[in-house]
């Protein structure tokens, strides 16, 4: 964009281009619902280059997700926007998780250790990675449930590789968010392993409730833009 001259025209590729920026920046938490909607109404009504920068001149590059104005066209990755480097190598605050007639908890702003054991015995375990940060890229989640049940939640922009077995019992992943696009190359790698013995373990690929309403009013004020404007 520096390359352009301020006053030339923008195209509405490119005014796309900036509304999808702000969108990845609202559905990150770097911008409240209030100022997203008047960066993008802004967005829309402008006219040249110039009118364009300072509207997302705050906001980090999404690396290949959005190309530069005047460039090429985008290649989104959902969650390419996240800068991983701060959540990745922070000194682990859990690495293991056990419930016997009871149940135990990881959730909210936590760090996963490397390796993080879970064990339940006629209990009950959640181990939710969604706001964690991560002791390494590389992520390895052993869930061991014996007529128990462990529930491990994913966000939608990190590798995921679930590999467990289930007797008499079930060992499940799905998809709760699917138009999530692949994970950026530098998203952590998160592998979920072991087995259930009349219990199960069930893995969600799923945003947190404030992530997936900050996307539905990301998603419903583009619908609500002035066509041509």
């Amino acid at each position: 964009m520096t390359s352009e001259r301020p006053d030339m025209r923008a195209s509405d590729a490119e005014r796309e281009r900036v509304a999808e920026t702000l969108r990845e920046a609202v559905a990150e938490g770097r911008l409240e619902m209030d100022e997203f909607e008047q960066r993008l109404d802004a967005t829309y009504k402008a006219r040249t280059h110039g009118e364009l920068e300072p509207i997302v001149r705050d906001l980090p590059v999404p690396g290949t997700a959005v190309a530069p104005l005047g460039g090429s066209s985008p290649v989104r990755a959902a969650g390419t926007s996240v800068d991983w480097s701060r959540r990745i190598g922070r000194p682990a605050t859990s690495s293991g998780g056990f419930a016997f007639w009871g149940g135990f908890s990881r959730k909210g702003r936590w760090t996963v250790g490397r390796t993080f054991t879970a064990f339940a015995m006629w209990g009950g375990g959640e181990i939710d990675l969604r706001e964690a940060d991560f002791e390494e890229r590389d992520i390895v989640i052993r869930c061991f449930a014996i007529m128990g049940g462990l529930q491990v939640k994913v966000p939608p922009n990190v590798h995921l590789h679930v590999n467990g077995i289930g007797v008499m019992g079930g060992f499940d992943e799905q998809t709760k968010d699917a138009d999530f696009g692949d994970p950026a190359p530098d998203a952590p790698r998160v592998r979920v392993t072991g087995f259930a013995l009349m219990g199960g373990v069930g893995v969600d690929r799923k945003w947190n409730k404030v992530q997936r309403q900050r996307l539905r009013e990301a998603e419903r004020l583009r619908l609500e833009k002035p066509d041509g404007s």
